[in-house]
């Protein structure tokens, strides 16, 4: 895997690993339930993914908000393609709520809401928050 999937907490964070394409959780969560999907191909550029890797992005979207949607309700979902600091292609994801949301105890404030979402101050996880959350989303997960 590459250094995004590293910097993410591969394979610890893992919900779900397609062809070429991954969902980890997000170690930091600007709102509960926030992901990032990388990209499993080598590149760099968005324009890089093959014709597989596009067509399997579809089912990977497809499965990411049917899986938030039944685990927080969200009303918007946003896909950050920030790729400054960390060049391999990923998105983040982050499901937007007016509001907070609970998952497995863990309550988090959307505090952007309704502007774009608010990264900075994004609430850190334990490493058992973390666990339990990635057992509980991948097991809810639609294969």
């Amino acid at each position: 895997m590459n250094p995004t999937f590293e910097k993410f907490g591969w394979p610890h964070t893992k919900i779900v690993e397609l062809d070429h394409w991954a969902a980890l959780l997000r170690p930091e969560q600007p709102t509960v339930g926030s992901l990032v999907l990388a990209c499993k191909q080598p590149v760099k550029a968005f324009a890089e993914v093959d014709a597989a890797g596009f067509a399997e992005l579809q089912h990977a979207v497809a499965g990411i908000e049917a899986l938030l949607k039944g685990a927080i309700s969200y009303e918007k979902i946003n896909y950050l393609m920030l790729m400054m600091v960390d060049p391999d292609v990923h998105f983040h994801v982050i499901p937007r709520y007016q509001g907070t949301r609970t998952l497995l105890d863990i309550e988090v404030e959307d505090t952007g809401w309704p502007g774009p979402p608010v990264l900075a101050g994004a609430r850190a996880l334990t490493r058992p928050e973390m666990d339990a959350l990635v057992a509980d989303l991948s097991g809810r997960w639609q294969h």
